[in-house]
């Protein structure tokens, strides 16, 4: 079986590192796998990055595999929210495609958070059905082999995002099955009638952050965030964070042509502009 350097990362108690991946295309995706021995694993973001969910992630998983046993693991988050009745149909889309683990946005009721579960694994415990003629292959193993493991190998990821969410966290982490809540500062902060984060969430908004991480430790979860910066996610790290974001594609690159380009002509860098 190929490596899979999140949970290698849960084994070793350690915070796993991330990067977005916002941009379409196998050469994109593969060039952030590869930028650092740190990454545990990159999110295939196709609800709000511009990757379709099929052949898009199912492409970019198979460029980043085949960088081979020091490779990230592959996760994509779906398009469809908690709200929608569409979650099924795409977490099969990108688990068949080899995807390691799936983050479903906007989940805000324990009853969502048992059918995500439910959609993500093979009978008895769910009722995933099994088809794909690749999702064992890019996993390095038989089918059998895939049947047998993918149950205890896929990691399924829920955000709280929601005001809905926020009241239900400790009833979401404590599903069965349920793996990590994933933090979205962003959408977060809007929906408690906060501006977003800039980079820093608003103070109350961070001490909901802080509750939530304490709901899903409570329940024995991962808890991960979303961050933009080393700095904020060293800062996460030291916090207790499990799962950490620390950058996107397309963030990463304007950042570094905007401080490239100031050093050229002799200015000094200025200030982060406002950025996911």
């Amino acid at each position: 079986m190929t490596t899979h350097a999140l949970l290698q990362a849960f084994k070793a108690s350690k915070p796993a590192f991330g990067a977005w991946i916002t941009l379409p295309g196998v050469l994109n995706a593969r060039a952030v796998a590869q930028a650092s021995p740190h990454l545990s694993w990159v999110m295939i973001d196709c609800e709000h990055g511009l990757t379709s969910l099929q052949p898009g992630a199912a492409e970019s998983i198979q460029a980043i595999t085949g960088l081979g046993p020091n490779a990230p693991s592959p996760l994509v988050r779906i398009p469809a929210t908690g709200f929608s009745n569409s979650t099924s149909w795409q977490i099969k889309y990108a688990l068949d495609a080899g995807a390691r683990g799936v983050l479903v946005p906007m989940v805000s009721t324990a009853e969502k958070a048992r059918e995500i579960v439910t959609d993500s694994r093979f009978p008895p415990g769910g009722r995933r059905g099994f088809g794909s003629p690749f999702c064992h292959g890019v996993w390095s193993i038989s089918a059998a082999e895939y049947l047998k493991s993918a149950n205890e190998n896929v990691v399924v990821m829920v955000q709280i995002e929601t005001k809905e969410g926020v009241q239900n966290a400790g009833a979401i982490a404590a599903v069965d099955g349920i793996d990590c809540l994933f933090i979205g500062p962003y959408d977060l902060s809007l929906c408690l009638g906060y501006p977003p984060p800039s980079p820093d969430p608003h103070p109350d908004v961070e001490i909901i952050i802080q509750d939530i991480l304490k709901a899903a430790h409570k329940e024995g979860k991962k808890c991960a965030i979303y961050c933009t910066s080393g700095k904020q996610s060293l800062k996460r790290a030291e916090e207790g964070f499990d799962i950490i974001n620390v950058t996107s594609d397309s963030g990463a690159m304007a950042e570094s042509v905007a401080a490239n380009l100031s050093a050229a002509v002799g200015e000094e860098p200025g200030a982060a502009a406002f950025r996911y």
